[in-house]
């Protein structure tokens, strides 16, 4: 019987689709990855960066052809008159070659420059995509806490809903007094309030993820993935060294200096000669009166030296020395700063690692300690003081468990920026023994997840959180034994 009225209830849920279309048919569902594919993909800031290349491309090209063949060619045909003489009537065309021979090392060292700012004008966009990376991982997770901290104050809300019901029961009994009313009115008031915050907090970073992604503001967004806890395994010291080769702003930085280096080259050219072939051939043709034809060609070499220039050679130079000062301070500065971002978010994600572990035990225990003060309380050996403030903790818990993951998440993916590591790259190439080693362990106590997204850690804290009391666990427990007992005996 209850199988056929569930075959029922399925074809009716799937006539009404049919009949009224699937209302999230148009929703983008995206996990992470696919998230970041998208921005990756669409995301306008990226596209701009990108075009930086084409610029760089077109400065080498420009660098190249300075120091390549050139071509000219010019004509002119005129028709004059002076006084009373007959009309004349001439033309003439020439064309003219020129190739640098030496220009002091000016040319080389521009074209050099402009190849190395090719490979950085790549290396930029890489850059910008890692960080595009991060950003979206962050406002992913944003989006995840502010959607568990409107759960969260929802259910606040029912627990201050319940309490407040109980306490207008036991009022009318006369068992407890007005002012309990009023306070756990005023009590229910304030968690409405911070539920209406969370609702607008999770409304604006999940408008920022979609801008992030270019998604229409009026489309729906379905987030597909959820935390899941996965072990960071590289030392801090091993993550530094790591950044110092693969940052690709430092990477910038050293081809910045070289450029600046070059520069300086470029500039002490200017006390050099110059040598540069020249080759031309032109002709003229006389139509009226009469006519004639001249041609001839011009083969030459010429070369060019400025003795003296009052010193603006040498402020040239002194210029170009100053960049590469700044540019070579620049790299040591940015290097500190590497190492500083590195080593601070280490220390964040693992204060954050630590944070989970004993937030999710004090879950636990506040809502033992909730569940204890509402008995108390209900039996009339309580007051309303310790329904107010274990309510509070309990909320306050739960908040700190769901911080501690989403925290953990974000600051260990900035970890991997912060590293350098390019897209796709796995954080243990940075530092492999350890790795080795602590996968190994993370292994044998079965914590690296495999399967389901979530974690075992995870599934563990959401079944702590979902549970209402130790109570109720002790419940379930003696129902499902006597139900596995039950079927042994119908065995």
């Amino acid at each position: 019987m209850k199988k056929r009225r569930r075959g029922k209830l399925a074809a009716l849920a799937a006539g009404l689709m049919l009949l009224y279309g699937n209302t999230t048919a148009d929703a983008a569902a995206l996990s992470i990855q696919e998230a970041v594919d998208l921005a990756l993909e669409q995301n306008t800031s990226l596209r701009i960066t990108e075009k930086g290349e084409e610029t760089a491309r077109a400065n080498l090209k420009s660098a190249r052809g300075a120091n390549s063949f050139n071509f000219g060619l010019s004509g002119n045909l005129t028709d004059s008159r002076t006084n009373d003489e007959d009309r004349r009537d001439n033309g003439s065309l020439s064309l003219r070659v020129g190739l640098p021979i030496y220009s002091g090392g000016k040319n080389q060292a521009n074209i050099e420059s402009a190849e190395i700012g090719v490979d950085a004008a790549r290396l930029k966009t890489e850059r910008a995509r890692e960080d595009l990376r991060l950003s979206v991982i962050q406002a992913y997770y944003n989006v995840l806490e502010a959607k568990k901290k409107i759960e969260i104050s929802e259910e606040t809300v029912e627990k201050y809903q319940a309490h407040l019901t109980n306490v207008e029961q036991l009022f009318t009994a006369g068992s407890k007094a007005r002012l309990d009313v009023l306070r756990s009115s005023v009590e229910l008031t304030n968690a409405k309030q911070l539920l209406l915050k969370a609702e607008n907090d999770h409304a604006v970073k999940l408008m920022k993820l979609k801008n992030l992604l270019r998604i229409d503001a009026k489309e729906e967004l379905i987030l597909t993935e959820d935390f899941k806890f996965v072990p960071f395994h590289p030392g801090m010291d091993a993550c530094v060294d790591y950044a110092y080769l693969h940052r690709k702003d430092l990477l910038i930085d050293l081809y910045n200096l070289k450029q600046r280096e070059l520069d300086v080259k470029a500039a002490r050219a200017g006390y050099l000669p110059s040598l540069s072939l020249s080759a031309s051939t032109s002709g003229s043709e006389r139509f009226n009166p009469g006519s004639d034809h001249n041609h001839d060609y011009q083969v030459g070499l010429s070369a060019s030296w400025t003795l003296f220039d009052s010193g603006v050679t040498q402020a040239a130079v002194d210029k170009a020395k100053t960049a590469r000062d700044q540019a070579e301070l620049t790299l040591v500065k940015d290097k500190e700063d590497v190492s500083f971002a590195v080593r601070e978010l280490y220390y964040s994600m693992r204060e954050a690692e630590r944070r989970f572990a004993v937030t999710r035990a004090a879950v636990s225990e506040a809502e033992e300690d909730y569940y204890i003060a509402s008995e108390k309380y209900r039996a009339g050996q309580g007051i309303l003081l310790d329904i107010i403030d274990s309510q509070e903790a309990l909320a306050t818990a739960e908040l700190n468990f769901n911080s501690a993951q989403y925290d953990y998440a974000r600051f260990k993916a900035a970890v991997e920026n912060a590293m350098g590591l390019g897209l796709g790259e796995d954080p243990g190439i940075a530092d492999p023994e350890r790795t080795a080693e602590r996968e190994a362990f993370f292994r044998e106590r079965g914590i690296i997840p495999n399967g389901p997204r979530a974690s075992r850690d995870y599934r563990r804290a959401k079944e702590v959180i979902d549970a209402n009391t130790p109570a109720k666990w002790a419940e379930q427990a003696a129902k499902e034994a006597a139900e596995a007992q039950e079927g042994k005996g119908d065995r």
